[in-house]
């Protein structure tokens, strides 16, 4: 046995540009992405990335590890730059097209972007970020990607199209293949601030774990046809660029949406699946446009713990919903409240409980636990003693990029990836997030999840959005802070509101001072932003609750 050695037949690197490749086999005719009146199929689509990245290296001299950026929306070019960059070698770096100049500009810098690839409609936000580059920095290359819906001059500028790269190409490029399947891939920044960029560097082969175990855990089958609303610039849309390569589905793409456009790209399509962050749910379950569905469509959420009450809504039109967790830094999800067959059985309220929880390890990870934070011990699986979540798998990031202090500060010597959010493990094994650890409430010694409040909060049939932060308190040292934005069905005084939690939560988890507001801030991947809502309940001073 031990002279069994790897060797190049079984050593092969993993790579998700492999998944491509035998679409073009398979599904060679089938139809690959849909937009507007674009319809490619996946030979056209293998063909137009081979000659994408063709261009990347004969024309524009991009080299492997160069970290090649796109500022785009969900539109076939940006679904071919998952393959064509990595095709040429280099680094794929999706960014936010909602943020603003200044931090598209650090963002840039800090990775030292050699091509950037910029939706006509970010033109004027680009050249903007562009401008704030400090004197003599070198400054990436431009490449416009044209829309027929909109005219955009290319300007002096921009030294192509898009489109140019892909006539100019060469459809029997030798793509470049990873020599170790720990060579990067992807370069993803965290939403944290312009002071301190986090670039999440993910790996060839994390990356083909990631898609491949989010394909099994959802259960995903032979040519889904999958709608488009979660940002492939968010985490590379959780890996699902190159897990539908895998599947031979049908991308269906929309450069914006709201709850009609979603119905009405559901009837069109026939749509079977669908990636998108709770507050998506929330829009779909309270739009007037909402309508029970001619057939099941699946959904998989993340992002942030779902309340039980959307859930249920969401699920009463005929999605169904798979719950799970990831991070920027796992590249997709790695836990997964994965249903039992018996749960179903149970009435539809206590279902919708179930599966507001985050779940187990999906296969792909090799170990998850929830544990004291300081002493690295497991907590009890009670359901109720809070500690961090932490994991070991392939799918966990390589690390930061240029930052190894913050690398090492969450990926320890004792193996575990500490991820900062803060869980309790139910007695059957299935954890529950009940916090970010920065936004657990401390009132009176106790720790109080905010999450737990907000869940309470989005069963009041006039509650529309719900977050709760910790306010100063003078006696208890912090207390609940609600606020909330109304859905217009129900009238309800702030008063109201918090009678109905009284009667719903102990005493000590009821929220003391609670904001109506028209709509609650949110990121630009649309979290609603309690960074903001803390700022503003520290600005209100110390409450003053009488002790009970």
């Amino acid at each position: 046995m031990d002279q069994l050695k790897p060797r190049p037949p079984n050593s092969s690197p993993l790579t998700p540009l492999t998944f491509l490749e035998r679409a073009a086999t398979i599904y060679a005719d089938c139809p690959s992405v849909i937009y507007n009146n674009t319809c490619h199929t996946w030979s056209q689509t293998r063909t137009r990335c081979l000659k994408v990245a063709s261009s990347i290296v004969s024309l524009l001299g991009i080299h492997t590890n160069h970290v090649v950026s796109v500022v785009s929306p969900n539109i076939p070019a940006m679904y071919e730059l998952h393959f064509a960059v990595p095709m040429a070698g280099a680094v794929l770096n999706t960014i936010n097209l909602r943020l603003d100049a200044r931090t598209i500009s650090v963002l840039l810098l800090h990775s030292e972007s050699k091509l950037l690839f910029v939706d006509c409609q970010s033109k004027v936000l680009v050249l903007e970020a562009l401008s704030l580059f400090p004197p003599k920095s070198d400054r990436p290359l431009l490449v416009l990607i044209e829309d027929d819906e909109f005219y955009t001059p290319l300007t002096s500028e921009f030294i192509s199209t898009y489109e140019e790269l892909v006539e100019k190409g060469d459809s029997s490029f030798n793509w470049i293949r990873p020599k170790s399947e720990f060579d990067p891939i992807a370069l993803n920044y965290t939403s944290g601030t312009t002071s301190d960029p986090k670039g999440v560097v993910h790996s060839h082969r994390g990356i083909f774990i990631i898609s491949w175990d989010s394909l099994i855990e959802w259960t995903v089958p032979k040519q889904p046809v999958y709608l488009w609303t979660l940002p492939m610039f968010h985490a590379n849309g959780w890996s699902y660029p190159w897990g539908m390569a895998a599947v031979g589905g049908t991308n269906i793409c929309l450069r914006k949406f709201d709850a009609r456009v979603i119905y009405d790209s559901i009837k069109k399509h026939s749509v079977t699946h669908i990636c998108a962050a709770p507050v998506v749910l929330n829009m779909l379950s309270n739009s007037p446009d909402s309508m029970p569905l001619e057939h099941p469509v699946y959904i998989l959420t993340a992002g942030s713990p779902p309340p039980a009450a959307v859930l249920f809504r969401t699920e009463s039109l005929g999605f169904v919903v798979t719950h799970g967790y990831g991070l920027t830094e796992t590249g997709g999800l790695v836990i997964s409240c994965t249903w039992k067959n018996h749960w179903n059985k149970l009435p539809a309220t206590e279902r919708a409980r179930l599966k507001s929880r985050q779940g187990v390890r999906t296969t792909g990870m090799t170990e998850v636990d929830v544990v004291n934070p300081e002493s690295g011990v497991s907590v009890k699986r009670d359901g109720l003693t809070l500690g961090e979540i932490v994991l070991k798998g392939a799918c966990v990031m390589l690390g930061y990029l240029k930052d190894p202090e913050g690398t090492s500060k969450c990926m320890k010597d004792d193996g575990w990836f500490y991820t900062g959010d803060v869980a309790v493990m139910h007695p059957d094994g299935y954890l529950e997030i009940k916090d970010r650890s920065k936004d657990v409430i401390i009132s009176g010694g106790e720790n109080l999840s905010s999450v737990e409040v907000e869940s309470v909060l989005y069963t009041h049939p006039a509650i529309n959005e719900a977050a709760v932060v910790a306010r100063p308190d003078e006696y208890w040292g912090e207390t609940p802070c609600a606020f909330v934005s109304l859905n217009g069905k129900e009238k309800a005084s702030e008063k109201d509101i918090i009678e109905f939690c009284r009667a719903k939560l102990p005493h000590y988890m009821v929220p003391k001072t609670l904001i109506i507001k028209e709509e609650l801030p949110k990121t630009s991947t649309g979290k609603i932003q309690k960074f903001v809502l803390r700022d503003m309940a520290k600005s209100m001073g110390k409450s003053k609750t009488s002790r009970m």
